[in-house]
C-alpha cells in the first residue's frame, strides 16, 4: 500500500508539469491566431466587399461574388491592365534570377565543400560575411554599377542582382559537406568520370532536396523584393507587382484623398491586390513543401 501511495505521489508533478506545458502552448498559440491568422481572414473576407460594406459590415462576414467580380474588374482596369504587366515582370524578374541562382549557387557550394583550392576558407568566411550585410545596404553600389554599364531601366538591373544569393551557396555547401559520401563521389573518379561528370552524374541528382530549398528561397526573395526594383526601374512599366501596389496605394482615397477620380482604387481592390501579390508564393509554396522538408532536414543527420 505504501508503494502504491508513493508511486501515486510520484506522478503527480509531471501530471502537474504536462497541464502547465498545455496550456503554454495553447497561449502561443491563441496569441499566434491573434496577430496573424485573424488579420489574414480579415484581409480575404475583405476582397469580398465593396467599400461602403468594408465600413459598415462586420469585420469578419463575408461580401458577394458580384462585389469580388467588381473588385477584379477595378484591380485588373487600373491604369490599362498595369496590374497584369506588373505580375508578369514579378515573374519574370523572380524566374531569370532563379535560373541564374541554380547555375551559379549549386556548382559554388559543391566547390567549397568539396573541392580543395586556394584561398577556399577565405572565400567562405566572405561569403559568410556577405550573408550579414541587410540586402538595402548593397543597392545604392550596385546601382553605381549598373548605371556605368548602362543597364538601369533594363530587366536585368532586376536579375542580376537578385541572382546573388549567398545564402543558397552557403546551403549548398553545408549539405554537400554533410549528407554526400566523399567515397562515392573517389568511386566515380576511380570508374574514369572527370570532375564536371562527378558533379552533374552523381553528386547533383542527389542534392535534388537542396536545390528545390535554394530555388525557393530564391524565388520568394526576388518575387518580395521590393527596394532594389524601386531604385532601378524609373519607368512604371517595368514595376514589379510589390512596386506596383505603391501605385495602387497612391491611387486608394483613404490614404491620399487627392486621387480620388476616374483612376482611384478603393480599398477592397487594394486588398484584392495584396492577396494576388502574396498569392504565387503561397501555391510554389504548397507544391513544393514535400522537397522544401526534404531539404531542411538534409544535413540533420550524418551517415
Amino acid at each position: 500500500m505504501t508503494t502504491v501511495d508513493a508511486g501515486r505521489h510520484a506522478r503527480r508533478p509531471s501530471g502537474v508539469s504536462g497541464w502547465s506545458g498545455r496550456t503554454i502552448v495553447a497561449v502561443v498559440v491563441a496569441i499566434f491566431v491573434l496577430f496573424f491568422v485573424i488579420p489574414m481572414v480579415w484581409l480575404l473576407l475583405a476582397t469580398t466587399k465593396s467599400a461602403h460594406g468594408l465600413i459598415v459590415d462586420h469585420p469578419f462576414l463575408p461580401g458577394s461574388l458580384g462585389d469580388l467580380a467588381a473588385n477584379w474588374d477595378q484591380l485588373f482596369g487600373f491604369q490599362d491592365g498595369a496590374v497584369t504587366a506588373w505580375v508578369g515582370n514579378s515573374a519574370l524578374y523572380a524566374v531569370g534570377a532563379l535560373i541564374i541562382t541554380i547555375i551559379a549557387s549549386i556548382p559554388a557550394g559543391y566547390a567549397m565543400a568539396l573541392t580543395e583550392f586556394r584561398f577556399r576558407r577565405s572565400l567562405l568566411v566572405l561569403t559568410l560575411i556577405v550573408m550579414l550585410i541587410p540586402n538595402t545596404a548593397l543597392v545604392l553600389p550596385i546601382f553605381l554599377e549598373l548605371n556605368v554599364v548602362g543597364l538601369i531601366g533594363s530587366p536585368l538591373s532586376v536579375i542580376l542582382p537578385m541572382s546573388f544569393f549567398p545564402f543558397g551557396v552557403y546551403l549548398t555547401y553545408i549539405y554537400f559537406s554533410t549528407s554526400v559520401p566523399r567515397d562515392l563521389l573517389a568511386a566515380a573518379r576511380l570508374d574514369g568520370c572527370t570532375e564536371l561528370q562527378v558533379f552533374t552524374r552523381v553528386a547533383l541528382p542527389l542534392a535534388a532536396p537542396v536545390v528545390a530549398l535554394v530555388a525557393f528561397f530564391s524565388f520568394v526573395q526576388s518575387w518580395n523584393n521590393f527596394f532594389l526594383p524601386f531604385v532601378m526601374l524609373p519607368s512604371s512599366d517595368g514595376y514589379p507587382v510589390q512596386v506596383g501596389l505603391t501605385s495602387l496605394l497612391a491611387s486608394t482615397p483613404a490614404f491620399n484623398p487627392s486621387s480620388a477620380g476616374a483612376q482611384s482604387v478603393q480599398l477592397p481592390t487594394l486588398a484584392l491586390a495584396t492577396v494576388i501579390s502574396v498569392l504565387p508564393v503561397l501555391i510554389v509554396f504548397l507544391f513544393a513543401q514535400r522537397f522544401l522538408v526534404a531539404g531542411m532536414t538534409a544535413g540533420g543527420t550524418k551517415e
